[in-house]
């Protein structure tokens, strides 16, 4: 999204309610995705645990791919829906020439942490990619600090701050590698990248322009009358 863009959406309550339906079109249709692949692996018995990431295996590699993609249950993947409706709408909403990398990158990435350090499990799930998301968008918000990423920055934090405690190891059948490197990365991109969309123009309310218009008036009237003081004064002589 361009300067311009985000003048108009400004501008245009519209246009800017346009790009937030886009935004979450965007974000659910990758969740249903998920829900699709889930269903067809419960109607047809199928196994596809097998394509998740298996640190330091050569066949472990595809999981890079395919792991966010897989969940181990119903309740995993209810788990990871909301988080990636809102999180993955307010990233591209908001940070839409960002997400563009931030999204795909953390997608590969996280993965490849697993690969490389987690213990020898298969791991699978979204969760590295909501706490990528949920880390950069906190972060960005802090760094940024316009009153958009913070309102966006602040009610991430609301909803899902306690995720925090997902990059500790708490319970074994959970994958704390995925959610620890997700976060790194969210946070290390937020600060590559905080200046790579532009800063949304401050909104000017009606009343700051009377209030400006009075200053005007308010300073020309002194002037004026400082300089009718000065016009009268009479010359003595010394």
């Amino acid at each position: 999204m361009s300067a311009e863009q985000l003048d108009q959406a400004v501008d245009n309550p519209q246009k800017d309610s346009r790009l937030i339906r886009r935004s979450f079109i965007i974000a659910a249709s990758f969740t249903l995705a998920l829900w699709l692949i889930k269903s067809i692996e419960l109607i047809f018995l199928f196994d596809l645990v097998q394509y998740g990431v298996y640190p330091r295996t050569l066949s472990g590699l595809k999981g890079l791919l395919f792991a966010p993609m897989i969940h181990g249950s119903l309740s995993h993947l209810f788990a990871n829906t909301a988080p990636l409706l809102i999180l993955g709408s307010v990233l591209i909403y908001n940070y839409p020439k960002s997400a563009k990398i931030v999204i795909p990158v953390i997608y590969i990435a996280s993965g490849l942490g697993v690969w490389l350090f987690a213990r020898s499990a298969y791991h699978i799930g979204a969760s590295g990619l909501t706490f990528g998301m949920m880390f950069f968008i906190f972060t960005i918000g802090v760094i940024r600090w316009d009153r958009k990423a913070i309102a966006f920055s602040l009610i991430v934090f609301f909803l899902y701050g306690s995720m925090i405690w997902g990059v500790f190891p708490t319970t074994p059948d959970i994958s704390f590698e995925s959610h620890l490197s997700g976060a790194i990365l969210g946070i290390v991109f937020a600060i590559l990248l905080k200046n790579h969309d532009p800063v949304p123009p401050k909104k000017r309310y009606s009343w700051e322009d009377e209030q400006d218009d009075m200053d005007l008036e308010y300073t020309k009237s002194y002037d004026s009358s400082g300089l009718s003081q000065s016009s009268n004064k009479e010359n003595f002589p010394p």
